[in-house]
């Protein structure tokens, strides 16, 4: 009877090590697809920075060119102004 115990004893741990095997493969797998979509939404969110950059250096290029500044925007001797305030303040 001990050799047949002793048997059912090896074959639950070669099923248990399948098992965790498995589990652990299953483990790696998700945490790769997840890795690989974390990258790519980084990846993305660096092409819209980028983009924001270009849009802002083409805007202000369009400011520099039109020479006269927006009726809307503040001029620069008011924003010199507030910076003063602010570092007073």
């Amino acid at each position: 009877m001990d050799g047949h115990s002793s048997e059912d004893s090896k074959q639950s741990t070669a099923d248990m090590t399948v098992f965790v095997q498995s589990l652990l493969q299953q483990m790696q797998s998700r945490f790769q697809t997840m890795s690989d979509s974390i990258i790519t939404k980084i990846d993305e969110m660096g092409n819209r920075v980028n983009e924001l950059e270009q849009s802002i250096n083409d805007l202000k290029a369009e400011m520099g060119v039109e020479g006269s500044p927006s009726p809307l925007a503040p001029s620069n001797q008011k924003l010199d102004e507030a910076k003063q305030e602010e570092g007073s303040a």
